[in-house]
């Protein structure tokens, strides 16, 4: 889930962080889905944050403004002891975000009601197509349970999904959207699934014949054309509404990103972004990156959350980077907005 920003960053943008409004932490390494557009699940060593392991962080996080905390993963419901964990955050009066499959949410209704503030499911489609892309039978049945559950522990929290489109689920746009009204979800938001970069567990990245498995051909391509305009046409009110969190303009740009991969030619072009200024990203073995598809810039191991942020390597790589042209700007998949005093509504998958 990547926190990205349709902000355009000053001329020379600052090397040194000003604040932090955004800290996400996978703070646990594996999941219980089986992704065909992600690898985290085939991770064999498990791992997680430890809520022993922030207590030194605590001066750092009020220094740097944290204004919000987002848990991801892996599959952040898996962590042994998540009360614990997000009880240190309460106390700091932090907003605190779930990203998750979802497949857990029955089972940990009431804790997800007491502890979040919001929560991001992951939706891929209509039942049936759902279930195939994250090949676990029931997954999408249990998504509806378990948002069921939450809402009766809780009615007012915000839950939202995000749908990642790909070769299993591009001709289901508007089912999707339908299908996110049944879950009685808040919003839902698409992005086109990443197939070039080593995140997700792709340290190596994926060889051509893994990527062509998720990217789309020219006659596929064409095919996502015409359904993300029948979905503009269609769910037009929602898209006015915000229900559907991207415009039309964002909603073609995904089926441009799949364009650039078949003609080599096209430039990808980067979107306006300022991710590295305002957030990090925390592994759970405590590497700090400045979003989640750039290299670690420093180790929690090795200093605390500030000494990170703000030291040289950090600096220089906020410094060094120009966003139009980094290539793996350039291919970035992410264009959510995001607006410094609505921290809300930042965050995406």
């Amino acid at each position: 889930m990547p926190v990205l920003y349709d902000i355009a960053l000053p001329s020379s943008a600052p090397s040194t962080l000003k604040s932090l409004p955004i800290l996400i932490l996978n703070v646990h390494s594996t999941c219980n889905c089986r992704c065909v557009m992600c690898d985290i699940w085939k991770r064999t060593n498990s791992m997680e944050m430890r809520a022993s392991d922030l207590a030194r962080h605590r001066a750092s996080m009020q220094s740097l403004g944290v204004q919000r905390v987002v848990l991801t993963g892996g599959e952040p419901l898996m962590h042994s002891d998540l009360d614990a964990f997000c009880s240190f955050f309460r106390e700091l009066n932090v907003h605190l975000t779930l990203l998750s499959t979802g497949l857990l949410l029955l089972k940990r209704a009431a804790v997800v009601a007491s502890l979040f503030d919001d929560v991001i499911l992951s939706l891929d489609g209509p039942e049936q197509i759902h279930d195939q892309v994250r090949q676990v039978n029931g997954a999408f049945a249990l998504i509806r349970k378990g948002v069921i559950a939450v809402r009766e522990c809780n009615p007012r929290i915000k839950i939202t999904c995000r749908t990642t489109v790909q070769k299993a689920n591009f001709l289901h746009l508007r089912e999707t959207v339908a299908a996110a009204r049944v879950l009685g979800m808040d919003n839902i938001s698409f992005l086109a699934a990443d197939v070039s970069s080593a995140a997700f567990n792709r340290e190596q990245g994926w060889p051509p014949e893994r990527q062509d498995e998720i990217r789309l051909n020219s006659a596929e391509l064409a095919a996502l054309r015409a359904e993300i305009e029948l979905l503009i046409r269609d769910y037009r009110a929602d898209i006015q509404s915000g229900y559907i969190a991207e415009n039309a303009a964002k909603l073609r740009r995904i089926s441009e990103r799949f364009n650039e991969y078949l003609n080599p030619e096209i430039q990808p072009q980067a979107p306006l972004c300022n991710a590295p200024w305002v957030s990090a990203v925390v592994d759970v073995d405590g590497a700090v990156r400045p979003c989640f598809f750039h290299p670690p810039i420093g180790n929690l191991n090795a200093g605390t959350l500030e000494d990170v942020l703000q030291g040289s390597a950090a600096q220089n790589f906020r410094k060094s980077l120009d966003v139009a042209s980094n290539p793996v700007c350039k291919r970035c998949v992410c264009s959510l907005n995001y607006q410094p005093s609505e921290v809300d509504s930042a965050v995406h998958h």
